[in-house]
């Protein structure tokens, strides 16, 4: 387990007290060794001014203030103050954005409830409001607390192209089929990568998950909570799991729901998806087939549905259509869209609808999901979720995947998705040429000594598939990881409506009763 870095400061303190008479140390070194662990001191002493939460910034994705939160009461909003590198806890610091919804029933109060939603690039900030509905039960003896992780929104967001830019960047053709095709994407991968750099240079080789452990552990500190209750959503297991491996006596009541496959590389996760992904269409699929007349799109079986899609598709790679305003929807763009409206069977019918609209010859529907999954506002403007989004996954994974490499793992990808293999297999060109060197192959999330930790996994989850909950489960320890399953559709389940696995989980929080292992809903 890796030390932290308050650890390390003192250990170098007692080393020089025990060689000052071996060793010349100069009076400047012991007062530098000094500061640094007074200024972690004060950092873990800091007191939060809660205060009216502000618009939401251009990076979180703009909008309004946070309406009040069901139940009463209101958001407040606060700053705190971390080391922009946790092993130099002295030197330049960063804030994080909070924001809190206090406990209805504070006489039976059980502390902060620490939210975060996943990506990694999700704002935390604008998520938990806006899903604070989904979680009106638990606010009763929780204060609900999220925040934008490092690198995200207002906590020093990573910064790459202009909106400008970002327009032309993603309604690029992703999947090469031609070399003057792949030429383009490599010069504009580059583009992108050295935006990055130029405009969040800075930052970039901070905003791992390592790091953004760290930092929970001094915000539950300054939040006042012995132990960390926390609600991990998608990559937020992820997040929960380095922590309880940093910080396994510091667990408190933690859920990891849409559990990531923590045995997995970045090229295996990408296969895995593909296959979710691919599973998820033909749910779809089926359900349109099902449905006979009742749905608008044509074909007798799943094989038909879906090569209709990918006719589709290969049109759109030669003719876009007419999207919104001067933009059009490209074969990209559909294929984002399809994916953002196979993440929840709720969208099912606006992904129905996106595609009889684009086989009928206009696409803004599709092009719409398309900027809800790059974090396209109405007006124009970007968050910055999938720069923080490249970020922190680069900044985490060793995997740097060229041309050529992916180019020889398309037939596997191929084989596991038609429709969405080149998709996701050239999507691993992400990292390459990242300034900054990934840290591992894949994270240890260990975590023996922790109080029990609920992990949920969906039957039918494209993004994260089911079997990445089992082997969370295993690995976090067998003492530690306590798996349940949904038999549903959609990524994550404690908001697909199953009261069964509602209850699991509110009576894991709030009244601290351990579901059996193994437990099956829906």
């Amino acid at each position: 387990m890796a030390v932290s870095a308050r650890r390390r400061t003192t250990t170098a303190r007692l080393l020089v007290l025990v060689l000052a008479l071996v060793l010349s140390v100069t009076l400047g070194s012991l007062a530098s060794c000094d500061e640094a662990e007074q200024e972690d001191v004060d950092l873990r002493e800091q007191t939060l001014d809660w205060d009216r939460c502000p618009d939401p910034s251009d990076s979180e994705g703009g909008g309004t203030a946070p309406s009040p939160p069901p139940g009463g009461g209101s958001w407040e909003c606060a700053t705190l103050r971390v080391p922009l590198d946790h092993a130099d806890p002295g030197g330049e610091r960063i804030g994080l954005a909070l924001i809190r919804a206090k406990a209805t029933d504070r006489k039976n109060r059980i502390g902060s409830l620490l939210f975060n939603f996943g990506g990694p690039g999700a704002s935390g900030v604008v998520t938990l409001p806006a899903a604070a509905g989904d979680f009106r039960s638990l606010r009763g003896r929780y204060d609900l607390v999220s925040f934008d992780p490092r690198g995200i929104g207002r906590s020093d967001g990573v910064r790459c192209e202009d909106d400008e830019d970002l327009d032309a960047y993603y309604a690029q053709d992703f999947t090469p089929d031609t070399a003057a095709e792949e030429r383009s994407l490599l010069k504009n991968h580059t583009a992108y990568v050295d935006a990055c750099e130029d405009h969040s240079g800075r930052t970039l080789p901070y905003v791992g998950t390592t790091q953004a452990a760290r930092d929970m552990d001094l915000m539950r500190e300054v939040l006042g909570d012995r132990k960390l209750h926390y609600f991990g959503i998608s990559y937020g297991t992820e997040l929960g799991g380095v922590y309880a491996h940093l910080y396994p006596r510091n667990v408190g009541r933690a859920v990891f729901d849409a559990a990531v496959d923590p045995t997995t590389n970045a090229e295996q996760g990408s296969l895995a998806q593909a296959k979710g992904f691919q599973q998820a269409l033909d749910n779809w699929a089926r359900d349109c087939v099902d449905r006979g007349d009742e749905c608008l799109l044509s074909g007798a079986t799943v094989a038909e549905v879906e090569a209709n899609i990918t006719e589709l598709l290969a049109s759109l790679d030669k003719n876009p259509l007419p999207g919104r305003g001067f933009r059009e929807l490209t074969q990209t763009q559909a294929t984002n869209g399809i994916v953002q409206a196979l993440y929840s069977k709720d969208y099912w019918p606006l992904l129905e609808q996106g595609v009889d609209e684009a086989q009928g010859g206009t696409g803004s529907l599709l092009l719409s999901l398309s900027d809800a999954m790059n974090g396209r506002s109405e007006n124009g403007t970007y968050s910055n979720l999938q720069a923080a989004n490249a970020a922190v996954n680069c900044a985490d994974y060793k995997g740097r995947y060229d041309a050529a490499g992916i180019e020889a793992r398309l037939p596997e990808f191929r084989r596991a998705s038609a429709v969405f293999g080149d998709y996701l297999a050239w999507g691993l060109l992400g990292c390459d040429g990242w300034p900054v060197p990934g840290q591992w192959e894949h994270p240890d999330v260990s975590a023996d000594g922790a109080a029990p930790i609920l992990v949920v996994g969906t039957t039918g989850d494209p993004a994260t598939p089911y079997e990445g909950a089992r082997r969370m489960a295993e690995r976090l320890g067998e003492s530690v990881g306590v798996e349940l399953t949904y038999k549903g559709e959609g990524h994550g389940a404690y908001n697909a409506g199953d009261r069964c696995v509602r209850d699991a989980v509110d009576g894991y929080l709030l009244d601290g009763r351990v579901p059996a292992r193994g437990t099956l809903c829906g």
